[in-house]
This record gives structure tokens, C-alpha cells and sequence, in this order.
């Protein structure tokens, strides 16, 4: 398994289990962020959550295990997902609500920003490196 599909598999993973994990109560405390009134509680008592957030993280989760399945397409959703979190993490400095439909500041941008740069370090330069890779042909002459 590349690399590529490695990471798209780890954060598929992971983010499938935090989109499961915002809807057991037990792990979501009831102190919603004065900016974020759309948060319905933080995950972990850290990240401002609420179910439309928890839907998103499942997608996105579902759509990095898709990629997970084949190099190119890990690459492909990689690129996608990453500059999708990158915007979302800018976005949580200016819009920390999301204008009223889901949390997006607090730790979620500190998250968002560490996927963003991931994600994008993998559908990038791993694409890259994999270009200059001398293959056994060349290895040979």
C-alpha cells in the first residue's frame, strides 16, 4: 500500500470515528462557545460540534477511505479534501459559526489547518516524489 492511500485511509478512519463519536452523548459536554450558538456541545469538551458537523465529518471520512482504494484516487481525493480544509480553516477565523449552520472555530481550526496540511503535503509532493523516483528500468542503464 502507498503512501498516499495509507494517509487517506488513517484520516478516513479517523475522521468516520469522530463523526460516530459526536453523536454518543457521553462524549459531548453541554457548554456551547458564545461565538458558535449553532454548536450543540464540544466532543471531548474541545471541539464545537453539532449533528450537521458530525454528518460532514462522516463524508469526508467516506470519501477519504473511496480514495484509500486505488493510488491515484487517494492522491485525487488528498487535493480535494485538503484545499476543502484549508478554506474551512480560514473560514473558522472569520466565520466561526459557519453563519449559524455548524461550528467551525475554536481547536476545529487547529485540526482542520493539521488535515489541510497533511492532505495537501500527500496529493502534492508525494505525487512528485513518485515522478522522480528512479524505477528498476532506469536503475538498470
Amino acid at each position: 500500500m502507498t503512501a498516499a492511500r495509507s494517509v487517506a485511509a488513517l484520516f478516513g478512519a479517523v475522521y468516520v470515528i469522530i463523526a460516530i463519536a459526536g453523536f454518543v452523548p457521553a462524549l459531548v459536554t453541554g457548554e456551547v462557545p458564545p461565538d458558535m450558538p449553532s454548536a450543540a456541545g464540544n466532543l471531548l469538551g474541545i471541539f464545537p460540534i453539532n449533528a450537521v458537523h458530525n454528518v460532514v465529518h462522516l463524508v469526508i471520512g467516506a470519501a477519504l477511505l473511496y480514495g484509500a482504494t486505488a493510488t491515484p484516487r487517494a492522491i485525487a481525493v488528498a487535493k480535494v479534501v485538503g484545499v476543502v480544509y484549508l478554506a474551512v480553516a480560514l473560514l473558522g477565523f472569520v466565520a466561526p459559526d459557519t453563519f449559524g449552520l455548524m461550528p467551525i472555530g475554536g481547536a476545529d481550526i487547529f485540526l482542520h489547518l493539521f488535515t489541510a496540511a497533511v492532505l495537501l503535503y500527500i496529493g502534492f509532493m508525494y505525487e512528485r516524489s513518485t515522478e522522480r523516483a528512479p524505477t528498476a528500468d532506469r536503475a538498470r542503464t
